[in-house]
């Protein structure tokens, strides 16, 4: 096998043009099976695949000689190719032994072509296994058979069948380590057959192997003579696929890009989800609920008449209808779902926990939404599938939520589609990714409660004011004089004859918020109320005045993001945190360095000062008075360029 090399690479001398041209299609033709290797660490997963890879001849030659090298530089014991090599590329995987990333590759036999996704084993790299698993059709489930069912093992089978993943093939590995017993092989299936049915997992195919030597990967083994099933590979190249499974529900399609390259063309770019579609046939736009007709099908090849699930097209349509990105086509009668209020699953990825009711980008197909998670009804123990209460969700918890959405938005349970039921939440500050979530179902307030049009409008509300509405947020530490600049604006306010009111946060915990602790999720809470009240006043045509410490800018930013641009007025009180601890008037910080005040901002919970303010205001360089006058100049200055 020293000369190996890929079937695709290999080319014989005499082989003729239409030969080529033969293979290459014969090769097309072929199907795909995406599947994921998960479980435990040091099960073998790296190992296996690249076992696969060897036997299936998908190492070129130059890849074997490097393998070769790499593995007698790191001393492999009992083979000379380390086959893990082939799959931890990332140089700390080689150090240590272990996978961290997802590592995809591709390799392809007489029967099908492969995507196999390593997923990493370590319960700190859980968040990985989950995007491998995300567009898997099967998962290989490694057990080490001298370990057997591990803590890892039930995690990664409950994501998998969480996830959707049909088809469960239980690799029991490493046989040769335990003289090829069938009693132990026995007994691990026995009690994995035992937890799966606890998470609904009713069927899975058991396989007894040995990534190292071979045995049942690719082929029998005589060491194994017990078991008569099919080897790894023969199973995988078995194994149906969901394609048509997809073409036969209702047609869907998000749409990804609305195409215009001049004024006589307008089509609507995206891949079908589900279904097949066919000139002349009737479609709805979700959310909307306009009717129209498909007009012409654009594919990669041109014109045609029909499409089907897992194709990329360009669509256009009869009518000039209202229709963008995150839009959805389907079929006219059978649409999908739309809500704004859902439960969902959800798998927490990041190491800073989930902030109930803090602001996150909901990201569902094409759809990008605000979206709040509320504290989780339960989180679920992996190991007794026990449903446990918990405040928030932290790094590789799996719980059950609410999901509060600013507008509606087009979905489907993700048992359904997981094109249209599966989603993602992304820190606002940040733009990383923080948790997958399923929706398992609407609220059903959510389909209750609709949007009331009112005729006289918050334009015509500003109008009789004869102002602009806008909300000035005044923020910063206890004591850097927020109340006193605030009231000093609103004097100079209503002196003009503005219009306003003042939110003071020690007041508006007298009632409104009477009921919020000053924890994290009290103080997200808190604001989220007040921004909310504040944006009803807006309409109502009133200036705002709010003061507040609001610590956090996701919250600060989730209300500017509630008005319309150029509303929202952050002004900072930028006041050093020694002197506002000698202002102490209230004597917060002397009971908060005493310790019986908790989470108090400055000393036990953080500030996160605004990077852009509107308005920053020095204290140390500027009066009360001499500030107040700056911000209503500021304010006033710009209603007069409106006007």
């Amino acid at each position: 096998m020293s000369g190996a090399v890929s079937d695709l690479a290999y080319r014989p001398d005499d082989l003729i043009a239409e030969d080529i041209d033969a293979y290459l299609a014969g090769h097309a033709a072929k199907s795909m099976l995406r599947f994921i290797t998960c479980g435990s660490v040091d099960d073998g997963k790296s190992t296996l695949i690249g076992r696969l890879l060897y036997d299936s001849r998908a190492i070129f030659a130059d890849q074997l000689a490097a393998l070769e090298a790499d593995s007698a530089r790191v001393g492999t014991q009992g083979s000379n190719i380390d086959f893990a090599l082939l799959v931890d590329g990332l140089a700390a995987e080689r150090e240590q032994g272990i996978t961290i990333d997802v590592a995809y590759r591709f390799f392809s036999t007489e029967k099908r072509k492969f995507i196999v996704a390593d997923t990493p084993g370590h319960e700190q790299y859980t968040r990985n296994m989950v995007t491998g698993a995300s567009t898997a059709d099967a998962a290989v489930i490694l057990i080490d058979a001298r370990k057997g069912i591990l803590t890892q093992t039930r995690r990664h089978s409950y994501l998998a069948h969480l996830v959707g993943i049909r088809h469960i093939v239980l690799a029991v590995n490493k046989m040769d380590l335990v003289d090829h017993d069938q009693g132990v092989f026995a007994q691990i299936v026995a009690d994995y057959a035992g937890f799966a049915s606890t998470i609904g997992i009713d069927e899975f195919t058991a396989i007894p192997l040995s990534g190292l030597t071979g045995a049942n990967v690719t082929g029998p083994s005589d060491a194994m003579d017990w078991y008569t099933g099919p080897s790894l590979l023969a199973h995988l190249e078995a194994l149906p696929v969901d394609d048509a499974r997809q073409a036969s529900w209702p047609f869907r399609m998000s749409v990804q890009w609305v195409n215009r390259p001049d004024l006589d063309f307008r089509g609507f770019a995206g891949q079908i989800a589900a279904g097949t579609v066919s000139v002349g046939e009737r479609v709805r736009v979700v959310p909307s609920g306009r009717i129209t007709t498909i007009a012409t099908i654009l594919g990669p090849d041109g014109v045609r008449q029909t499409a089907t699930a897992g194709e990329s097209v360009t669509l256009t349509l009869a009518d000039e209808v209202d229709c963008s990105r995150g839009d959805v086509l389907a079929a006219a009668g059978d649409p999908p779902q739309v809500a704004d209020q859902f439960v969902a699953t959800i798998v927490w990825m990041a190491d800073q926990p989930l902030a109930p009711g803090r602001g996150y980008w909901l990201k569902l197909g094409t759809q990008t939404v605000n979206a709040t998670v509320q504290p989780p009804r339960h989180v679920v123990d992996v190991n007794t599938q026990g449903h446990l209460a918990a405040p928030t969700l932290a790094l590789n918890d799996i719980g059950v939520a609410e999901v509060y959405c600013d507008r509606p938005i087009v979905f489907e349970p993700y048992r359904d589609s997981t094109d249209l039921g599966g989603f993602i939440l992304i820190d606002r500050a940040t733009n990383a990714t923080v948790a997958a979530g399923m929706i398992d179902q609407p609220l059903r307030r959510a389909g209750n409660v609709h949007w009331q049009s009112i005729d006289v409008t918050r334009e015509a509300h500003a109008a009789q004011k004869g102002q602009s509405p806008r909300v000035l947020w005044f923020t910063g530490l206890s004591g850097s004089g927020k109340s006193t600049i605030a009231n000093l604006v609103e004097k100079k306010l209503h002196a003009l004859g503005r219009h306003s009111f003042l939110l003071d946060g020690d007041n508006i915990r007298h009632g409104l918020n009477r009921d919020l602790d000053f924890s994290e999720a009290g103080r997200i809470e808190n604001i989220r109320r007040i921004g909310e009240v504040a944006r009803l006043m807006a309409d109502a045509g009133l200036i705002v005045l709010t003061a507040f410490i609001s610590p956090f800018r996701a919250e600060r930013d989730m209300v500017r993001g509630l008005l319309p641009p150029g509303e929202f007025v952050e002004i900072f009180i930028d006041t050093p945190l020694d002197v506002a601890e000698r202002r102490d008037v209230k004597g917060l910080y002397a009971k908060a360095r005493a310790g019986e005040i908790a989470d108090f901002t400055g000393i036990s919970s953080p500030y996160e000062a605004p990077d852009r303010p509107e308005i920053r205001v020095d204290t140390l360089r500027e009066t009360p008075e001499a500030a107040a006058e700056r911000i209503v100049e500021h304010v006033i200055g710009v209603w007069s360029h409106e006007l």
